[in-house]
């Protein structure tokens, strides 16, 4: 490549991703751009597939040396003998210039599909059944979501429980500011429940804006952790026959939902007689034979399953054929005909996710096994820093968190710049193929980690880097502790006048203020106070900050108040604040049974959406 070239290069690498190691694969045509490879959108669409499809991409990103291979093509070859394009997506998208010039597409299919799970999953919902159906397109979508009801409804699919109901402003006609509170809501607890929802407001949600991109964005998430949900040991306990040679269950705690399908969708076309096997649900699924043997393997044997597609020499026809088996199990859904001969990745994945919670085709353990049960306080750390869109997505803590990476990724966002990438940190393209070498690169960012942790003054006692890298259950959870409450200060500290740090004192003192200011006869000691277990304290704090929000019609008050009645408050208060903006990710047990760490947290956030 041309030193003039490299020069540009990293030039525009430095000031788009500084200290950045990878390019997240969205914005592979806007670095193209700034090299000065202009490409129309659907080449770079096929030229990032293509990369997919060999295997060239980490996830969801490109490293460095990988795009500096992929600009030495471009500009050596001409980009039309390169890669083999496609013009369809083009006529079934729609295209929308958003901030700064950027193009973001929603493929029409994708909408369709979103739509239709919809309108089947919601369409018993009284609240909701005069907004459905949602026409076949999906096009009306963006609008019946205005008000903020639907993606409330579908959070609790996706989470059961994670909203109040008697939270959400439901009607027909309710005020733009009722609907602001309901899109409010929404926001804060598909954060809680570990969405990405960067970016996003009640008012970028709204359809006037026309970003329907970020709309289908947070569906397909929620959409993708309704299906998840149930592929997990505890809920399917013949998982364990997915085990490899020489593994545990530990290892399986590990896999993303997407790997385990994966392996799934193998072990069937094993136990087939098929020699088939898949990486990814594009390219290996077009032709429909994987799937046809798949799904004649896992139906009933009174289901009436054929596998006739097979003599279809017409992918398409060939595909139309293998759904009408899909319908026989009562398994199709999200895709079409098409999609499938298209290699449609979103859709296939929810495909072959509806499949298995349909019919997993697992026989139970011959023995009884240890599951390992992810705890509560687990899963709200790992739903916090998913939420944050941490790379890679964090599936299990003890494992995930093992080189330092993530940590780092952390310690960013409390303190911008406090991580040294370029000399300190190996980041996995980084690390060395050989074993032993790794090994050490990898206990290198781990003892990195712990230094910063003391910069950051985090209580370190006896934590090496040695415990995050075997992930050691204890210490972890003490430092992923400490980074969440240095996280919540550190946002608090950011909205202070003078940018001084706050500390948990000062949130004491502020919500013992704002109660005695409202008029309120209640206060707290400290967030141990055994009154924080009623949830009363929050509960009229909100009322306070947001008078007439709270309906105490349904609160429990009195001198004595039940365990069951003090977690009906816990729940309601809980979704109140992040209905008026406080981003809580706290659960309701975590007050009711006054975890002083989490309860602060609760006052934080409150006190965050208040400066705000």
């Amino acid at each position: 490549m041309p030193s003039e070239f490299q020069e540009k290069l990293d030039s525009a690498w430095e000031e788009s991703l500084p200290g950045q190691s990878s390019l997240p694969l969205a914005d592979v045509k806007d670095m193209l751009d700034q090299v000065g490879i202009k490409l129309p959108n659907h080449k770079v669409r096929d030229i990032v597939q293509d990369l997919k499809n060999k295997g060239e991409t980490e996830g969801e990103f490109l490293t460095k040396a990988g795009f500096e291979k992929l600009c030495q093509a471009l500009t050596e070859e001409d980009v039309t003998k390169t890669f083999k394009t496609s013009k369809q997506h083009d006529k079934d998208a729609e295209k929308i210039e958003g901030e700064m010039g950027t193009k973001h597409t929603v493929l029409n299919e994708e909408q369709a599909a979103f739509a239709d799970w919809i309108n089947n999953n919601l369409e018993k919902d009284t609240d909701v059944a005069h907004k459905l159906k949602l026409n076949d397109a999906g096009s009306d979508m963006y609008e019946k979501m205005d008000d903020g009801m639907l993606l409330c409804k579908m959070i609790n699919l996706a989470a059961p429980d994670t909203i109040d109901k008697r939270a959400i402003n439901t009607g027909k006609n309710i005020s733009i500011f009722k609907q602001h509170e309901n899109l409010t809501l929404a926001i804060n607890s598909a954060k809680a429940i570990g969405c990405v929802v960067i970016g996003i407001d009640s008012h970028t949600l709204n359809s006037s804006q026309g970003k329907k991109w970020l709309v289908l964005g947070l569906v397909w998430q929620l959409i993708k952790m309704y299906l998840f949900k149930q592929i997990s040991i505890s809920n399917v306990p013949g998982l364990i026959n997915l085990l490899m040679e020489g593994e545990d269950i530990s290892d399986l705690m590990k896999l993303s939902p997407e790997q385990l399908l994966v392996r799934w969708v193998n072990y069937q076309l094993d136990k087939a007689g098929s020699t088939r096997r898949i990486k990814n649900f594009n390219e290996d699924i077009k032709d429909s034979e994987i799937y046809t043997d798949l799904i004649a393997q896992i139906a009933p044997k009174d289901a009436g399953v054929n596998k006739f597609a097979m003599k279809k020499d017409d992918l398409t026809e060939r595909a139309e054929m293998m759904l009408e088996q899909a319908e026989k199990i009562d398994s199709r859904a999200f895709v079409t005909a098409r999609d499938v001969v298209r290699g449609q990745d979103k859709l296939n994945l929810a495909f072959v996710a509806n499949l298995f919670n349909n019919h997993p085709g697992l026989d139970p353990p011959e023995e009884e096994i240890d599951i390992i049960e992810e705890t509560r306080e687990e899963k709200m750390y790992r739903n916090w820093m998913n939420s944050l869109g941490v790379k890679p997505r964090v599936n299990y803590l003890y494992s995930d968190l093992y080189d330092g990476l993530v940590i780092f990724q952390l310690m960013d966002f409390i303190k911008p710049g406090i991580v040294d990438w370029k000399k300190r940190v190996k980041t996995l393209e980084q690390q060395s193929k050989v074993q032993a070498k790794r090994f050490q690169e990898v206990l290198g960012n781990c003892n990195y980690a712990v230094e910063l942790g003391k910069k950051l003054n985090f209580v370190l006692v006896g934590i090496g880097g040695s415990d995050i890298m075997e992930g050691n259950r204890t210490l972890t959870l003490a430092l992923i502790w400490q980074l969440m409450r240095a996280y919540t200060l550190s946002l608090l500290s950011q909205l202070n006048s003078d940018g001084t740090p706050i500390v948990e004192s000062e949130i004491i003192n502020w919500a013992n203020m704002k109660l005695q200011e409202g008029g309120k006869n209640i206060s707290i000691k400290s967030f141990q106070d055994k009154s924080n277990k009623t949830a009363l304290p929050i509960i009229h704090l909100i009322d306070v900050m947001k008078p007439g929000v709270i309906d105490f019609s349904i609160v429990n008050q009195g001198e004595k108040i039940s365990g069951p009645d003090c977690l009906s408050n816990a729940k309601y208060c809980v979704t109140m604040a992040r209905k008026i903006g406080a981003p809580v990710y706290a659960l309701p047990e975590d007050i009711s049974e006054v975890k002083h760490k989490m309860v602060m947290t609760v006052y934080a956030s409150l006190m965050l959406a208040d400066m705000n």
